[in-house]
């Protein structure tokens, strides 16, 4: 730091100090300030120089400093009042109120002292004339801290009674601070309510809406207002990630992890803090925090991960058990600090009730994945108990478990399977009947898929041990299509074929049931549908030497089969379950043909009559497939309704009995249909689960990122910056353009550049947008690149690296001259000229060369028609407009009155012109018409011509009296008017008619 600052220099200094990040470089810089300034002799230089290292200390870690510089300051002015300017004076008595908070904070400053403190406050105050409302509210958070509800609810009443003025809180601290004090009485929807104008933006401060979202997450858990509380930790989270001073907040989103069943994401967030397990400069947040990473700390130990590696304090290894003890005793032990100097158990009261609270949700999906490689496992759910209370536990009952076994085999139900495994865990080994190591055996094999032709054959020898040689058939035509299943589709119809021929055989004999030759029959008929996938495939591989010959044939083999089938089931689908579901398959079978065969319509018919069919028999289940491909086939044909109904159908039949990836799939392909109609909060919502349920299914790097990438899109157009944010993120650490596509990574990074920029994080954003277009760079199409690349130059210039900007305006414009897009190329050059005018130079010239050659493009373009004739000739008037602003405001403040004027002069040439171009649009151009009139009123003012601005100004009035607007219109016509009619009062022609 050089040792010749002076005061100017200084106060720059501290002025960018303060927009440095939280933390302590930024109270070190401080402390410096203060040597700096003790050096110019000069005590407004001490006094500013402590104010600010007073304000940085509170906004950190290390808030106990703060008093040690106000102590000073206020013997300074004790001393000599005459040094302080009003800014010093304000602020003096402003942080009068920081100490009385701060001291509530540190457990070693006496109770009485904080008391004697106030009264100081309330004094001081007085004398000044500020009213009571602050002291008041001090004195509310006195009492509320110490757990005196009578006196708190007093002070409370108090506070809101006396008059707002300069000493007051800003209208989102007092808010947040009102509904935290209703919260805390477990008065939830009048906290929700007092915070509602912090929460919607309208009162906002450097660290509202952050407490506010972060205090209204419990209160929304409570309340079962479970898709509000998301929102508000995503955005929430968001804005306190890098914030030092907020571990309270920040503690309330690791709580709200702990309560939701997102114990995972809670590890997170304490990995990305440890400076917060050991920050002592603030005991009070340190004790929330402490008792928040206990709660966490227990939930992991139940989920039973007790020995998992957890984030913690640094300096050893901890486990989830030894940090949950940790933290307990961290927490009662500063609680135990406060109750002590407080005279009062309430803090350790309120601790203890807060490590011990309950999830208040089994799960809440939060939309973006948790990446702790020791995240706990939930344990599945066991079946309820069916022993008494302290009893013990019984073996199970066999011929129960078999009864059960064949109940749900007969009903073709998907919990079959796993009934014959119960079974065959309580046999051990014990002998049953032929026939029940037929069924068990059997159905083993059905849960092994491919893996289970060998035990296929052995229940086939068991089926006819028990003198069923049908059901043995059956069983080897079973084990002939997993085959068919792991490639071997030749293998399979050849082990097909003596089964198929013998059943027949034994039907037409009376040896066997229609039920056990349809089963054999279907089969046959699903190996033969899938050869004709597989001769497609090579079709479309090219790998088909025969010009198609064998997709054709394999397609007649396996439409015969299906038809055969059909003729076989179909008189008899009222006598028997299976049949029916054989003859609803076969129709199935026939719909997927004809989908092949390029019949959508008819495809479309048939899946829908074996869905109807399956859920008729009380099969739904089974129709939960030709649902899934009803949808695709349906929004392929453009029938949006259709598509709808068919999901939500296969989300229903399928619910209780799909496997996690089954229900992501699902939720997916709804949320896409949704989507694609507009209706974004509920594809949101569905998107949401298909991400929770991806994961589950250990699908969370393919089928989770695919749908987070859906799921920020969704939040995007509902304009939901912060969450569409977070979500983003989280999928691009897993979308990869080998799985998703280089289209999905472009686009979840222009989105999440759109966030960014709304969110003020210009240079992240332009960070995305250039990865972005780097990647389309490559594309045949390149219209996406120019947009990536005209985005990320305006993302740059908000960021405030004109450089940077001008570079990517200057590529943009390039490409869009490529593409032969005008209007692109015109608005990366009036852009440009905008960043350009900027330096100090030779950027003015450079600015109107490029506001030239943006109104010579407008220029020389030629129309394809009357609708681009129109939208070039609204191009060219804006940048007349943009051009004649640009010169206005080139005025050095040295020019002379002549040089001012002549610049005017050409300024108001160009705004004329486009006042002619918007006029020439009629209504369509009316706004930006009377924008410009006004913009050449106050030129027409600045140059002496108070007559020819009033013209202009009831120009303006009388195309709104002739115009006609919409109440969309409502805001914009107001403030024309508004100008219009100050210009007339200003050249005091306003009560002349217009």
């Amino acid at each position: 730091m050089s040792a010749t600052m002076d005061f100017e220099a200084l106060r720059q200094a501290i002025a960018e100090n303060y927009e440095q990040p939280e933390g302590p470089a930024r109270n070190a810089r401080a402390e410096q300030f203060l040597s700096e300034a003790e050096k110019l002799g000069i005590p407004l230089a001490v006094i500013e120089a402590l104010g600010h290292q007073l304000k940085v200390y509170n906004y950190s870690s290390e808030s106990a400093k703060m008093f040690v510089p106000f102590a000073r300051l206020l013997r300074m002015w004790d001393e000599r009042p005459e040094d302080f300017d009003a800014y010093e004076t304000h602020s003096l008595h402003w942080v009068f109120k920081w100490m009385s908070s701060g001291m509530l904070c540190q457990p070693h400053i006496p109770l009485a002292s904080i008391e004697k403190w106030l009264g100081e406050m309330e004094h001081r105050y007085r004398l000044a004339g500020h009213s009571e409302r602050a002291v008041r509210s001090a004195e509310f958070s006195v009492a509320a801290h110490v757990g005196d509800v009578v006196r708190a609810e007093r002070a409370f009443a108090a506070w809101l009674a006396a008059d707002r003025d300069s000493m007051a809180d800003c209208h989102a601290c007092e808010l947040h601070d009102q509904g935290w004090w209703r919260a805390q009485r477990v008065e939830d929807a009048r906290a929700l309510e007092l915070w509602s104008p912090v929460l919607e933006g309208e009162y906002t401060c450097a660290h509202e809406p952050h407490a506010a979202l972060a205090s209204s997450l419990l209160p929304l858990l409570r309340l079962g207002r479970l898709d509000e509380a998301r929102a508000h930790h995503l955005r929430g989270f968001r804005l306190v990630r890098s914030m030092e001073s907020m571990r309270s907040a920040y503690a309330n989103h690791v709580e709200f992890c702990a309560l939701t069943g997102n114990e995972a994401r809670g590890l997170e967030l304490l990995a990305e803090r440890p400076a917060y397990f050991t920050d002592s400069g603030e005991p009070l947040s340190k004790l929330d925090f402490m008792a928040v990473v206990a709660l966490l700390m227990d939930r992991v130990t139940e989920l039973g991960r007790g020995d998992q590696p957890v984030p913690g304090p640094a300096g050893r290894s901890w486990t989830a058990r030894e940090l949950a003890a940790h933290a307990r005793g961290e927490a009662l032990s500063l609680a135990a600090r406060f109750d002590e100097r407080n005279g009062t158990p309430y803090v350790g009261t309120r601790i203890r009730e807060r490590m011990s609270r309950q999830p208040l949700v089994d799960r809440l999906p939060l939309g973006i994945r948790s990446r702790t490689v020791t995240a706990p496992v939930r344990p599945t759910s066991a079946p309820p108990p069916t022993e008494t209370a302290g009893a013990a536990p019984s073996e199970p009952d066999l011929s129960a478990l078999l009864a059960e076994a064949r109940r749900l085999s007969a009903s073709l139900h998907p919990g079959s399977v796993a009934a014959w495994a119960a079974v065959a865990e309580a046999a051990g080994d014990e002998e049953l009947a032929p026939r029940d190591r037929a069924e068990m055996t059997d159905h083993q094999a059905m849960g092994l898929g491919p893996e289970g032709v060998e035990l296929f054959a052995r229940a086939a020898e068991l089926y006819t041990e028990a003198g069923d040689p049908g059901e043995a058939l059956a069983a080897r035509a079973r084990g002939a299509y997993v085959r068919a299943l792991s490639g071997r589709t030749d293998e399979a119809l050849a082990a097909v074929s003596e089964p198929y021929e013998r059943v027949l055989g034994l039907l037409a004999e009376g040896g066997t049931g229609v039920q056990q030759a349809a089963s054999v029959l279907v089969g046959r008929a699903r190996i033969l549908m899938q050869r004709v996938q597989e001769a497609a495939e090579e079709r479309e591989n090219g790998l088909s030497g025969d010009g198609g010959g064998e997709v054709d044939e394999a397609f007649a083999a396996a439409e015969s089969a299906v038809r055969e089938l059909l003729a076989l089931a179909e008189p008899h689908t009222g006598d028997d379950l299976l049949v029916a579901a054989r003859a609803a398959e076969a129709h199935a079978m026939l719909g997927e043909l004809a989908a092949h065969a390029g019949d959508v319509e008819r495809a479309t018919e048939l899946l829908t009559r074996a869905s109807e069919a399956f859920v008729a028999a009380g099969l739904p289940w089974f129709a939960v497939e030709y649902e899934a491909r009803l949808t695709g086939m349906a929004r392929h044909l453009g029938d949006a309704e259709a598509a709808e109904r068919a999901a939500r159908a296969a989300l229903e039949h399928g619910g209780p009995y799909l496997e996690a990836t089954g229900h992501a799939q699902l939720h997916l392909q709804l949320a896409e249909v949704l989507g694609a109609t507009g209706r974004f909060g509920p594809a949101a919502d569905h998107a949401l689960e298909a991400a929770y349920w991806a994961d589950e299914g250990g699908e969370g790097a393919t089928l989770g990122a695919w749908a987070r990438h859906q799921l920020g899109g969704f939040l995007v157009n509902q304009e939901r910056w912060a969450e569409a944010a977070e979500v983003l993120e989280s999928a691009l650490t897993e979308l990869a353009a080998e799985t998703h596509g280089e289209g999905a990574l472009v686009q979840t990074r222009w989105w999440l550049g759109d966030c960014l920029a709304e969110l003020g994080e210009h240079r992240e954003a332009a960070e995305h947008l250039l990865r972005a277009a780097e990647i389309a760079r490559h594309w045949p199409e390149q219209r996406d690149h120019a947009t990536l690349a005209h985005l990320a130059a305006e993302a740059l210039g908000n960021a405030g690296l004109p450089d940077q900007a001008e570079r990517a305006y200057e590529r943009a414009g390039d490409l869009w001259r490529s593409l032969g897009n005008v209007h692109g190329l015109v608005r990366s050059l009036r852009a440009r000229a905008w960043v350009v005018a900027r330096e100090e130079c030779s950027g003015l010239d450079a600015a109107r060369e490029l506001m030239a050659a943006a109104v010579q493009e407008c220029e020389v373009a030629v129309p394809e028609d009357d609708a681009a004739r129109d939208h070039l000739t609204a191009e060219l008037a804006d940048t007349h407009r943009q051009f004649g602003d640009l010169i206005a405001r080139s005025v050095a403040g040295d020019a002379d009155d002549e040089s001012i004027e002549a610049v005017f002069e050409e300024s108001l040439a160009h705004i004329t012109r486009a006042i002619t171009g918007f006029a020439s649009l009629g209504e369509a151009g009316l706004h930006s018409r009377t924008g410009a009139e006004l913009a050449a009123a106050w030129l027409e003012a600045d140059l002496g011509r108070p007559e020819a601005a009033a013209a202009r100004a009831r120009v303006v009035l009388a195309a709104y009296k002739e115009a006609d607007t919409t109440a969309d219109d409502d805001e914009t016509v107001a403030s024309r008017r508004a100008q219009a009619e100050e210009l007339l009062y200003m050249t005091g022609t306003e009560d002349q008619e217009p």
